[in-house]
């Protein structure tokens, strides 16, 4: 018998170790098993473009087709460098039909290095339609109906600003590269509430089935499409949503599961579960920036 055993113990692999009975009662989270759900986990990754020339400017933009202004180039840039620093590789991107978007894809994918993923445009993308704001600088706009109602046609889920009319060069219908759009669908204003619902048709039709097929999915978009996605994703309430902000140029990422239901990253800022890149304190600050521009 003692021969026996000895032979056993000397034909063990010699990385072997022994553990005692106390880390099997509480084990490390290393040595939890991955369930299939984590293991089959997706990753989604969201980024609101980098500071418009109307940003700067503190104008309500919309459908307006402004570029990137110096800061939010270095803002694209700037979150190109942190997905390339997590080891960050994509089969497919989506964009709006705006160029601030694109130009930070653009800018992004450049950093990365992956300049040969497709990307692929959708209106469905694009930022809320403010109506007859467009264009408007937010605080004369404050000073002139009263911090209140501008709230209101900003911020609220369900209230849209005043409609345009089809012979402003704001309305869509007057742009080509809406020609391929049934004019009943594009839009002469637009509450978070409509935008969400316009976005998530290509969601359901597009973005989700790309991402269970197992293809790691960047979008480049606008601050109310995303915060329509997050919504969507975490499950945040009508109320709750009209106080989020999204930070420019700073990229979010999510871990979801089977369901596409959102993984809870240690580093969320609530109420999201996915994490920004980046110094969490910057961060932070920059969504507050984004909350003081019609104080």
């Amino acid at each position: 018998m003692k021969f026996a055993i000895i032979a056993f113990i000397a034909l063990l692999p010699t990385s072997l170790s022994f553990t005692s009975p106390s880390a099997f009662l509480n084990p490390s989270p290393s040595q939890i098993p991955l369930t299939s759900s984590a293991l089959s986990a997706y990753e989604l990754v969201l980024l609101r473009h980098g500071e418009s020339t109307w940003n700067e400017e503190n104008r309500f933009t919309g459908w307006a087709d402004v570029p990137l202004s110096e800061k939010g180039i270095k803002e694209a840039r700037a979150g190109g460098k942190l997905m390339k620093e997590e080891g960050m590789k994509f089969d497919v991107c989506y964009t709006s039909m705006l160029r601030r978007a694109i130009h930070t894809l653009w800018l992004s994918l450049e950093e990365l290095d992956q300049m040969h993923v497709p990307i692929n445009h959708t209106w469905r993308l694009n930022e809320r339609h403010y109506g007859a704001l467009q264009g408007l600088n937010k605080q004369e706009t404050v000073d002139k109906h009263g911090k209140d109602q501008v709230l209101v046609w900003r911020r609220s889920y369900d209230i849209p600003p005043p409609e345009l009319d089809e012979t402003s060069v704001h309305w869509p219908g007057n742009d080509d590269k809406y020609l391929g759009v049934d004019r009943s669908d594009l839009p002469k204003t637009e509450s978070l509430k409509l935008t969400e619902s316009r976005f998530l048709v290509e969601w359901e039709s597009t973005f989700a089935p790309a991402i269970k097929s197992g293809k790691k999915v960047l979008i480049a978009a606008h601050g109310n499409t995303l915060r329509a996605l997050v919504k969507h994703l975490d499950g945040i309430s009508e109320d709750e949503i009209t106080g989020l902000n999204i930070p420019t140029g700073v990229p979010l990422v999510y871990t979801l599961d089977d369901d596409l239901k959102p993984v809870k990253h240690e580093d969320a800022i609530a109420p999201l579960s996915g994490r920004y890149l980046g110094n969490q304190e910057d961060i932070r600050n920059r969504i507050g920036a984004v909350a003081a521009q019609t104080k």
